[in-house]
């Protein structure tokens, strides 16, 4: 069983004969690096690039190679040229087909491997998005290399760094396939600045695979606060706050005083509180705030995973044993239906 403390692992995979020929001290060579290349996946949505996807490219930037951008859907030359901006980046690799606009991984994984091959790419990254998580693992079943899933450090262009049991223990993990296919957790790499960059864009290769499933609807929730995956100020609420309509009266009111963006945990988010987007947790967004506050949550690992790297962690519960105030840096035991009020009016005249 493992201790609370963290523990690094090492696995070690079977040496290929290119790393054999290779001497430990000749990988950091400008010679060596010249044959590293990248391809950083970018996602984009109705015309407009997803700045939280731009992180792939800074992990990308770890490697120290070349660096291309892969970008598909409907109407992607601005797009295109958005990214074209990005310093550091050397070409943009555009396919411009409706088929691919919503990202369905049936018809987009082939798109992708197509264009890796053609590239001759030795690394292809994405940001740990739905998108990156629904996509990847097909991209490197086709490619028939072992895929490394959020990845919050690159050591080397070999050797990468993960979080596993729910981030309480650290994996330093090892590849020697010949295409590194990996996905990367987006607060661990800030997003590649838009710049003064002048990359070259280049038509990619369409198989024009057919695609077995049909894009039939989404309901998508609309809010014109802060985006819960960037955003500075996270509030999260949790299954103390009891009903829909006291999270709503509750939180609220407490967001928009701080600028923040609206989160939850699986419990209020399973009891039906809040939206499925706004869950914080393993198996929901991955977020890293400046301040991230935490309203009627216990504090399970599940919800810990996804928050506990926040800079500050401010926690009210009435429950002065529950488990959230063992990594919160500032904490208030009292009722939340109370004291959430009267922090939201003190902010207000603030």
């Amino acid at each position: 069983m493992l201790s609370a403390g963290r523990r690094v692992f090492t696995a070690l995979a079977r040496p290929t004969l290119r790393d054999a020929t290779i001497p430990p001290f000749t990988r950091s060579h400008p010679a060596f690096r010249r044959l590293l290349s990248a391809l950083a996946v970018l996602e984009q949505r109705d015309g407009k690039l997803n700045q939280g996807s731009l992180s792939a490219i800074t992990a990308a930037q770890k490697l120290g190679g070349s660096i291309h951008a892969f970008v598909a859907g409907a109407n992607i030359k601005p797009v295109a040229e958005e990214a074209a901006k990005v310093e550091g980046v050397e070409k943009i690799v555009a396919v411009e087909n409706s088929a691919y606009e919503k990202g369905l991984p049936e018809n987009y994984a082939p798109l992708l491997v197509e264009n890796i091959k053609k590239g001759g790419y030795t690394h292809v990254i994405a940001a740990h998005t739905a998108f990156g998580k629904n996509l990847m693992p097909r991209v490197a079943a086709l490619l028939d290399v072992q895929q490394i899933s959020d990845a919050t450090a690159i050591e080397d262009d070999k050797t990468f760094v993960r979080p596993i049991y729910a981030g309480n223990a650290i994996a330093t993990v090892e590849s020697s396939d010949p295409i590194k296919v990996v996905t990367i957790r987006g607060t661990a790499f800030p997003a590649a600045p838009v710049a003064s960059g002048s990359a070259a864009i280049e038509e990619g290769v369409d198989p024009k695979v057919e695609c077995p499933t049909e894009w039939v609807s989404e309901d998508l929730s609309k809010s014109d606060r802060p985006d819960l995956g960037t955003a500075s100020r996270v509030v999260s609420g949790g299954r103390g706050l009891k009903s829909k309509e006291e999270f709503d009266r509750i939180m609220l009111p407490l967001a928009d005083s701080l600028g923040a963006a609206v989160g939850a945990s699986r419990a209020a988010v399973d009891s039906g509180y809040a939206d499925n987007s706004l869950q914080v947790g393993q198996t929901g967004k991955v977020v890293a705030p400046q301040l991230y506050m935490a309203v009627g949550i216990s504090g399970a690992i599940q919800h810990l995973a996804g928050m506990k790297d926040s800079k500050v962690i401010a926690a009210i519960n009435k429950d002065a044993d529950a488990p959230i105030f063992q990594v919160a840096d500032v904490g208030l035991v009292g009722d939340l239906f109370d004291k959430v009020p009267e922090l939201t009016e003190k902010l207000k005249k603030a």
